[in-house]
């Protein structure tokens, strides 16, 4: 099970960004490895927020339309107090809150490798796949 962070999502659409083709490269690798592929919902919110912005209402109704494609970790009351309390420890201001969800989420899986664009999954511990 691999964790996808909103850097890989918005690397996936975004075809001028500068790992676009390794992102699209990692995911067809993903595929074709049957991997599952885990995201959470401060995940689908914030990659939300970002490709419409970015990117258009288009899409974003395209990612949507293949959240069947991940599993999604809905965040509990306590998932969030336990995200907010390792910010907090973390003192980072570059580390978001989503981050941090994250990093609680992937250790309650077990997952060790987060599809991520991101080098705070590596200060946390994990390792990065996509290249």
């Amino acid at each position: 099970m691999i964790l996808v962070d909103t850097s890989a999502i918005y690397a996936l659409a975004a075809q001028e960004d500068p790992v676009h083709s390794r992102a699209v490269a990692a995911m067809a690798r993903a595929i074709e490895d049957d991997e599952e592929l885990l995201i959470h919902s401060y995940i689908v919110s914030e990659a939300a927020s970002l490709l419409q912005r970015r990117l258009g209402l288009a899409v974003l109704l395209a990612f949507l339309e293949r959240m069947d494609s991940f599993t999604v970790h809905w965040l509990s009351a306590g998932d969030h107090a336990e995200a907010a309390k390792l910010l907090a420890a973390r003192g980072r201001r570059q580390l978001s809150l989503v981050d941090c969800a994250s990093f609680v989420v992937m250790r309650r899986y077990g997952i060790t490798h987060a599809f991520a664009y991101d080098g705070d999954f590596e200060r946390e511990g994990f390792a990065l796949y996509g290249g």
